[in-house]
């Protein structure tokens, strides 16, 4: 049988506790049963309200419902508490009279209960609203602390546990973004260098894996010193293998580059690769990287301690000689330090080009001098 609404009122502070019972008390009277045993019942009633805070500025909504003879009360999603049973099935008509009476009842509460349900109502939403604001608060604070903590485990995923460089993970994702912007814009060059330490297995062999670490470490300090921080990027893809991307053209990075060997007293090979506005647009981040190891051989090939450049305007599909034509790229090679460590320089011409380096006979490259003490 479906229930009957008899009452519908807001218990939103203690007189409002105080009426609904009177109103209950008055509808057991009138469908003839027994106040007593009502009375007994609406004790349990009032202490389950209290526990859902009715009556302490919260809106809470409790109902009076009969369904068959049985009289009860309900409030929120599913709490109901029984008050009484009637002897018998009263009248529709009267059901409805009760119900347009304490309608009007609850409608014609005293005006002073009214105002200070508003103050307590009121009071109430402040607190709620403060109670959200200091929840959100230390949400946002939680949600801050997991965010620092994704980006060092991130940070750390890309991170040489030795040298704290940048990895081979790192390196693969930030050069693809740099070179697939540089090709696209080309609005600023790049150039790439591969480094490898010359005969560090011997080195490491002969003085332990600590003083190897120690080697590792202090080409790591190299290549810091020659990158600008936030701008260019300096990784160790493991054992004695290095990279650098600079956002500069190859004559700057050949600089970079005798500053890494005088460092490291010439006992670094050096690969390099740039792209600049005349490369050409068919070329590919695996031929990009390509150059750079094909340069890195070239500078191990004839003697290591130098770096050499590879700048191959060609498309490069394995049959671009090396060194290329003089015509289709520049290439500066054979930078060795001379007796005091010194690298000799690198001045482009007018066109901001590096002229006279031409192989000889023995695929040597002329025209580089030692700097003067």
């Amino acid at each position: 049988m479906e229930a009957v609404e008899i009452l519908k009122q807001n218990l939103a502070i203690e007189p409002d506790l105080q009426s609904f019972i009177d109103f209950v008390l008055k509808s057991v009277n009138r469908l003839g049963g027994n106040t007593f045993a009502a009375s007994i019942a609406l004790l349990g009633l009032l202490e389950k309200l209290r526990q859902d805070k009715a009556g302490l500025g919260r809106p809470i909504t409790v109902k009076l419902l009969l369904r068959g003879q049985h009289l009860f009360a309900q409030w929120g999603q599913s709490e109901q508490v029984k008050i009484i049973s009637l002897n018998e099935l009263p009248r529709p008509e009267l059901v409805a009279e009760l119900h347009a009476v304490l309608e009007n009842s609850v409608a014609l509460v005293d005006p002073e209960i009214l105002l200070q349900r508003n103050i307590d109502m009121l009071r109430h939403f402040d607190e709620s609203r403060a109670n959200a604001e200091r929840e959100l608060e230390l949400l946002q604070q939680s949600l801050r602390r997991r965010q620092n903590e994704l980006l060092e485990t991130m940070r750390q995923a890309e991170t040489d546990a030795l040298t704290g460089l940048l990895n081979r993970r790192a390196f693969d994702v930030k050069l693809k973004q740099i070179f697939l912007h540089t090709m696209r814009q080309k609005d600023s060059p790049i150039s790439l260098l591969f480094f490898d330490l010359d005969h560090f297995k011997e080195i490491n062999d002969e003085f332990g894996h600590q003083f190897g670490d120690a080697y590792l470490n202090k080409m790591a300090s190299a290549l810091r010193e020659i990158i600008r921080e936030n701008v260019d990027f300096a990784f160790r893809f493991g054992g004695d293998e290095f990279a650098v991307v600079i956002f500069a053209d190859y004559p700057h990075a050949c600089g970079k580059a005798k500053q890494v060997l005088d460092r490291m007293e010439g006992k670094v090979s050096v690969g390099i690769t740039s792209i600049n506005r005349s490369t050409s647009d068919e070329l590919t981040l695996e031929e990009f990287i390509h150059r750079a190891d094909n340069a890195l051989y070239e500078a191990k090939h004839r003697g290591r301690g130098r770096a050499v450049v590879d700048v191959c305007k060609s498309s490069l599909n394995g049959n671009c000689p090396f060194p290329c034509p003089e015509n289709e790229r520049s290439e500066v090679s054979s930078l060795r330090p001379n007796e005091q460590g010194e690298v000799s320089s690198l001045r482009p011409n007018e066109q901001g080009e590096v002229s006279s380096l031409r192989p000889n006979e023995r695929g040597e490259v002329s025209g580089l001098r030692p700097m003067e003490p």
